[in-house]
Order: C-alpha cells, then structure tokens, then sequence
C-alpha cells in the first residue's frame, strides 16, 4: 500500500451536549438529531473542497488543501450549529482545531505532525469555539487573518517548545475584527465579582478562574459534593462564561428567574447576578453557594 506526502489542513470537529441530549430527548430522537448535524457538517466540508477523512465518534476529521478552505469551512459549521438549535431546547454544540502541515496519507487515512497537532487544539476549543495555530495563521489570506487572535502556549507531546494557539473569531463584523487586530479592548461592560464564605474575587482582565475543593484551585471550596476540580470561569472578550469540570455537576441561578441552569460537563455565559451550586442545586441548603455579580 503506498502512501503520498503532501501539506494540508486538518480539521477535527467534535459534538458537545450529545449526553444531555441523550437524557432529555431519548435515544432514537437524541440519535436522529446528532446523526443530522454530522450530516450537515459533512456537507459544509465537501462545499468548501475539503474530505471527511474519517469519523471520531460525536466528530470528524477533515482535510483541505488550503488554510483558507478550511477556516471557511469552521465558520460555516459553526453558524449551521448555531441554526439548528431551538430556543428553550438543548441542543448540540461543536469546538474545532486546525492546523497546516504536511501530512502523510495512506489507505485512506492522515498521519503525521499536523494531524497530533490538529486534535492537540480540537482539545484546546471549547463549545463554539474555533483554534488554530501560528503556521495555519501564516498561509491565511488577509481577509480571515484579521480574525485570528492569538491566545496563549499549550504543551504539546513531542514537540520541546510550547506551541502558540490562535482563536479564529467567526462571529463578529470586519470592522470589529479590523480593530482587534491591533487590540484587544478589555474595558467593554467586563466585570465579575464573585463572593463564598466572606472572600471576594474581582475578575476584570483576561484569564480564567477554576473552582473546586483541590488546594490549587484560585476558589477552594469545601462543599462536600464539589469535585477537585469542579468548574472554570473563562473570560472571552466582554464575556464571563463558566464551564462544568465536575462528576455531579453545576446548578446556576441567576436573580428574578424561577428555572435553574443544570451544566454536565456543558458551558453558560453568566449574566446579571445569581448564586452557582457545585454538585448540587444552591437552593437545597446543603452547603454555601458561590454567589456572582456581573456588570
């Protein structure tokens, strides 16, 4: 069986909300709507002249001959996901990693350094998210490459230096994206107080927080259904937004509002004010909740 070298890009897009979905829907209906958003999303791929090389469960791998087609291809999955949710109802979620790099190609399937390297950031993503790298940033065209927003490093297995990432932003306008290429303006309407047991936390800059009962988390809390590592605040832009870590899960109620939010390893964007439950609903009592304030 011969193989083929060559330079592409890899793309790993992968589902969030299917086990949620599963619980609240019923198999044959949670099965019939993830079914169809792999179907759609396999579509966007071959429109934008890329291939499903292979699925990875609640996912795919991609490959495209340009950085361009497939950060397309991200955006447009990204807003067909955003299309098929309905109010008041869960729905799924995708988080995508690109790379550009030669790939080696054989019976069909992609190996090598790009693809390791492509799923490392697919990892990296969180829901809604797409993240990419500094190699696929270089062979964009201007036009996307102001989307590009450089993040952090993250470790990468093999490679002796920490590898840059990038968030490709595909919601905002041209003139928004025009602007934060050369600044990221923290001072729009971004302000997190966070209160437990007589302690405070300011969260105003760029970062994130992480919650828990582990002495390494910046909130330690003793709550007794809580995990080590139960839950991180990230800030995205003017955005707050906390995402569930934990084995029992997250209970968020914000002020004025009857119904709480359950999140199973799931993601919100907190608003306004309200307390946050780990592993159990704040309303039973059990323990102290970790109250929230955003302005």
């Amino acid at each position: 069986m011969t193989s083929t070298s060559t330079t592409r890009a890899v793309l790993f897009v992968d589902l969030s909300g299917s086990t949620r979905l599963y619980e609240t829907l019923g198999d044959e209906r949670a099965l019939a709507v993830v079914d169809g958003l792999l179907s759609v999303l396999a579509r966007v791929c071959a429109d934008c002249g890329g291939r499903v090389i292979k699925n990875t469960g609640d996912g795919a791998m991609c490959v495209f001959e340009t950085a361009d087609a497939a950060l397309r291809a991200s955006r447009l999955m990204q807003e067909k996901t955003e299309e098929q949710r309905e109010p008041g109802q869960p729905g799924l979620g995708i988080h995508i990693g690109c790379h550009f790099g030669p790939v080696l190609e054989k019976g069909g399937d992609l190996y090598g350094d790009a693809v390791n390297l492509a799923a490392r950031v697919a990892g990296v993503a969180k829901v809604g998210q797409i993240i990419t790298t500094a190699d696929t940033v270089g062979m964009l065209s201007a036009a996307l490459a102001v989307r590009a927003r450089q993040l952090h490093r993250v470790p990468v297995k093999g490679k002796q230096k920490a590898v840059a990432i990038f968030e490709f932003l595909w919601e905002e306008d041209t003139e928004e994206l025009t602007a934060l290429g050369t600044r990221t303006d923290h001072s729009r309407v971004a302000r997190l107080v966070l209160r437990y047991e007589g302690r405070e936390w300011r969260f105003e800059g760029p970062g994130e927080l992480s919650i828990g009962r582990d002495g390494g988390c910046d909130i330690v809390v003793g709550d007794r259904k809580a995990s080590r590592q139960h839950a991180r605040i990230e800030r995205r832009r003017d955005k707050f937004v906390l995402a569930d870590h934990s084995s029992n899960g997250t209970w968020v109620q914000v002020a004025g509002e009857a119904e709480e939010v359950v999140l199973r390893r799931e993601e919100l964007m907190l608003r306004a004010n309200g307390v946050i439950g780990l592993g159990h609903s704040p309303s039973d009592g059990q323990d102290t909740p970790v109250e929230f304030t955003c302005t």
